[in-house]
């Protein structure tokens, strides 16, 4: 029902109720509901309710004018309650066995009228006050060292009782707690000791298997679980998989257990389970697939051998050969090879997006474009016509008059590799000190007839070139020959 039956409107799904297992909780499908009496018949006056939680109790009614999921106010003791109607009629019997009870018991409590829109403003403001009631206590709770965990609250219908439901290992001694939570709210307080599992199932919790908590959903009854069954079904014994929210083994280990168990009736009793073949080969048992039916062996007389899987008839069959003290031959079954088929996926443009990869090949374009804007942009881009010697070796003849090929007359392409034979004129050390001399004579040309003053023995000296000839610009004899 839950959602479909307006179980919603009132605080369900639209107050995110169902992500915590507002709307479905402990719910039950009258299945006899659009079913008529027979005539002599009358309906079942006893109605389950269902409270906060999964608190569901029994009462006795004389109205048959309301429906399932409808509020009602309910007697208790001193004072009234108000529930939901969860189910009513001849299905209640069914619940009523369940929970070992009987339709002739007369403890039974009654069913007082309909709720009316001021008892469900009223019980609205219960549930907000909820929250700020729990903070509260578990501070009081701290501040007096209990060691115990407050989980959860709830206030009666005519908000003069409050029951807190609490959690804890060892007795709590929490008389003083209750004088102080009564002095700061002013009702009556009930403690209420519960398990781990009932606190799980009143909060509610989503699972590992990414639905609602089977406690909190339609699990009433909490059977014992323990590490065997996790055993049976081959599980690592890991706490952190095996525990729930609760903290305590998951119950749904006991779901699939009564399989398992039906189905290791035909595996061997031994663990270790050892086959002898012809060639003096053996294998042990290492690992068993229950669903599949199959053994896995490893070869025992040799290290780092092949596996192999074997039927369980076929162990069977080894096992009471080898007690005979047969050897048989090894059959090795192999598994058939699965086709698959891959489909290839077609990108759909159905929102007028381009291709997946168009931003790769923008980004690529906007790379190759980066390196061409990098080459351009180097002093050494263009090609070489003038192979320049290495550094160390420099000539020792007159340089060559004529312009430059790598560039025009006064620029330098290439100022930190080696520099080409400047023209004629142009002075290559213009940074070097420049004793005094007459306007327009160069002081470092070569004397005339050499150190003996024989013409035949002039030679240039050897000067380093010029790191930065841009200066000589404006240099007006720059461009002037040297006087002998």
């Amino acid at each position: 029902m839950g959602c479909g039956s307006g179980g919603c409107s009132t605080g369900g799904c639209s107050s995110g109720g169902c992500s915590t297992g507002g709307c479905n909780k402990l719910n039950t499908f009258d299945w006899l509901a659009e079913m008529e009496l027979p005539p002599h018949m009358k309906p079942f006056d006893i109605v389950e309710v269902r409270f906060k939680g999964t608190r569901k109790e029994f009462y006795k009614s004389t109205l048959v004018d309301f429906f399932v999921n409808e509020y009602v106010v309910v007697e208790v003791e001193n004072g009234y309650d108000i529930g939901k109607v969860a189910l009513k009629g001849e299905l209640v019997k069914l619940q009523l066995k369940k929970y070992n009870r009987s339709e002739h018991d007369t403890d039974f409590k009654k069913i007082i009228r309909k709720a009316t829109e001021a008892d469900i403003a009223k019980l609205k403001e219960n549930q907000e006050l909820e929250v700020p009631t729990m903070y509260k206590a578990r501070s009081i709770a701290m501040e007096l060292g209990l060691s115990m965990k407050l989980s959860d609250v709830e206030y009666q219908g005519d908000r003069r009782k409050a029951t807190f439901f609490y959690t804890a290992e060892e007795r709590v001694d929490f008389r003083e707690l209750i004088k102080r939570l009564a002095e700061s709210f002013k009702v009556r307080i009930e403690m209420r000791q519960i398990g781990y599992r009932q606190e799980a199932a009143r909060l509610g919790a989503i699972g590992s298997c990414g639905r609602e908590l089977c406690c909190s959903t339609w699990l009433t009854d909490f059977k014992l679980v323990n590490t065997q069954a996790a055993r049976y079904q081959n599980l690592s014994l890991n706490p952190l998989k095996l525990s729930g929210q609760c903290g305590k083994l998951k119950c749904c280990l006991n779901y699939e257990l009564d399989s398992y168990v039906e189905a290791l009736k035909e595996f061997p009793t031994d663990n270790n389970v050892i086959l002898h073949f012809e060639n003096n080969k053996s294998y042990r048992s290492v690992k068993t697939d229950i669903l599949k039916r199959l053994m896995w062996f490893a070869p025992q007389t040799e290290l780092g051998g092949d596996w192999i899987h074997l039927p369980v008839n076929k162990v069977t069959e080894y096992l009471e050969l080898n007690k005979k003290g047969e050897k048989p031959v090894l059959e090795i079954f192999e598994k058939k090879p699965i086709k698959t088929e891959i489909a290839e996926l077609e990108f759909k443009n159905d929102m007028g997006i381009g291709s997946l990869t168009r931003l790769d090949e923008r980004d690529r374009k906007k790379g190759n474009n980066n390196n061409r804007n990098k080459n351009k942009n180097k002093p050494n881009a263009g090609p070489r016509t003038n192979n320049p010697q290495p550094q160390g070796n420099k000539p020792n003849g007159p340089r060559p008059n004529g312009p430059r090929a790598n560039g025009p007359q006064g620029q330098n392409p290439n100022v930190n590799g080696p520099k080409p034979n400047a023209p004629q004129g142009q002075n290559p050390n213009a940074n070097a000190p420049r004793p005094n001399a007459p306007q327009g004579q160069n002081p470092n040309a070569p004397k005339p007839g050499g150190e003996n003053g024989d013409p035949s023995q002039n030679r240039p000296q050897n000067r380093r070139p010029n790191p930065n000839q841009n200066r000589n610009r404006n240099n007006p004899n720059r461009n002037q020959n040297p006087k002998p």
